[in-house]
């Protein structure tokens, strides 16, 4: 069965339609082509989060999802794996890895990151052997820390990720310590696990020169968690030299929620002994072929990648005009925030991609993760707009080079997104909601929620 075909119209294959080029700076029409399915009247400014699928794409996932209800058999056993093997090809290309058996497809950086620490967390034997991570490390990723490796009788070192920050120069000065310090006890660091673009905050992380440190200093092996990063930066898996590296790409390259690809160098030694954790029937078959096929799903989001080249390639220089268009705008915005506040921006443009840090005012008084979710739920209900908020706690020594505004200490950001689908409107709703708070003298505790 053609990848055109309609499963309702027996062996008809549909012709295929002329596909209209899209603009990257007309949002409107592509809200109303594309992203329809949007609550009106919401300013959503954290596609980092839960990402956006274009109807285009949830078309062609039903149409996966009828040839499967129409003929489960044939498409087990004639269509599923082929067409899985096509868009693993298609990632290959996208990161450079070198060959395809590298890259599998999975549900998304949680899922990798349990199938390579279970097999990680088998290599730690004696009591000084150690992790090293940043602090603000995705919660799912220390979780699965806890599971496989302290586990198995690990430590971890967590290095604090300096934020605000000015340079790359910070965070490698950072990670250094950290791998002395794992080293000052006579221990050995079996893994270290790196964002390529960290959550909260958000930052873009120099990781191809702090893999490089990770070889010089003898490190085992080096896990990217990039769950970020595909749709929004370029991604070359040979340059950046990691044994491991996800990325999801339900966040900013399209899919529907919820794939993410797993790269596993086949260079490393481990590559060959890594499983899916849930067994089926290709237990053993190597991950790739385990990952396609771990029961009776839906594999439809895995299914629409060549959909998704397709649609990106409509846009005026294809996922790399989309990256750079984001990457403006959201730099562009962040400014306009900032200067409405008073405040100022949490990393220098360069080191951000699609989303970036923004002080909010010290008025509101964000003194907590309590008050940082109160003031997102607030904002929520209240204004219709989705943010996240991020609460930094003030560093111990209260030094002179913490963030102030002219009213005090700096101690809440909003972490922003750009996408496609955004509008100028939806970041002056978010800056005149935050004006307005600050008018009426509300403080995150006083603020009230649904």
């Amino acid at each position: 069965m053609g990848e055109n075909e309609d499963p309702r119209n027996g062996d008809h294959v549909a012709k295929k339609p002329k596909l209209l080029k899209l603009s990257i700076s007309d949002p409107e029409f592509l809200l109303g082509s594309e992203f329809s399915h949007h609550e009106p009247g919401t300013a959503r400014i954290n596609n980092g989060s839960f990402g956006c699928c274009p109807e285009s794409i949830i078309a062609a996932q039903r149409t996966w999802q009828l040839r499967f209800l129409k003929q489960p058999d044939h498409f087990y056993f004639s269509t599923l794996r082929p067409n899985l093997s096509k868009s693993r090809a298609l990632v290959k290309t996208l990161i450079n890895a070198s060959d395809l058996d590298e890259v599998s497809l999975v549900d998304n950086a949680t899922t990798a990151a349990a199938i390579v620490l279970q097999q990680v967390g088998r290599r730690f034997s004696h009591i000084n052997d150690t992790v090293v991570m940043f602090h603000c490390a995705f919660p799912a990723i220390k979780k699965s820390i806890q599971a496989y490796v302290t586990r198995a009788g690990a430590s971890v070192i967590e290095v604090r990720l300096p934020f605000p920050v000015n340079s790359d120069s910070e965070i490698i000065a950072e990670f250094r310590k950290g791998l002395s310090k794992a080293k000052s006890n006579g221990g050995k660091v079996r893994l270290a696990i790196i964002d390529h673009i960290t959550s909260m905050p958000s930052v873009l992380v120099p990781v191809r020169e702090l893999v490089e440190i990770c070889r010089e200093q003898g490190v085992d092996q080096v896990f990217v968690d990039a769950a970020h990063a595909i749709g929004s930066v370029p991604i070359d898996v040979q340059e950046i030299g990691a044994d491991f590296y996800v990325s999801n790409l339900y966040k900013w390259f399209f899919a529907p929620p919820s794939v993410a690809f797993l790269y596993c160098r086949k260079s490393n030694s481990s590559s060959s002994a890594m499983h899916h954790p849930v067994v089926s029937h290709e237990y053993g078959n190597g991950l790739p072929i385990e990952s396609s096929w771990i029961g009776t799903r839906d594999y439809s989001p895995q299914l629409v990648i060549p959909t998704i080249i397709e649609f990106v390639n409509r846009f005026e220089g294809g996922i790399e005009g989309i990256m750079a268009r984001n990457h403006e705008q959201v730099v562009k915005m962040g400014k306009i925030l900032a200067e409405s506040w008073g405040t100022s921006l949490g990393s220098p443009p360069e080191m951000c991609a699609s989303m970036i840090m923004v002080a909010l005012p010290s008025k509101l008084c964000v003194t907590s993760d309590d008050d940082a979710f109160s003031l997102r739920s607030h904002l929520r209900d209240k204004y219709k707009v989705e943010v996240p908020i991020y609460y930094r706690p003030p560093n111990e020594d209260g030094g002179e080079n913490e963030p102030r505004d002219k009213d005090g200490l700096i101690t809440g950001y909003a972490r922003i997104s750009h996408q496609i689908y955004n509008k100028v409107e939806d970041y002056y709703e978010f800056r005149d909601a935050i004006n307005q708070i600050v008018e009426n003298q509300q403080v995150c505790k006083m603020l009230s929620t649904k």
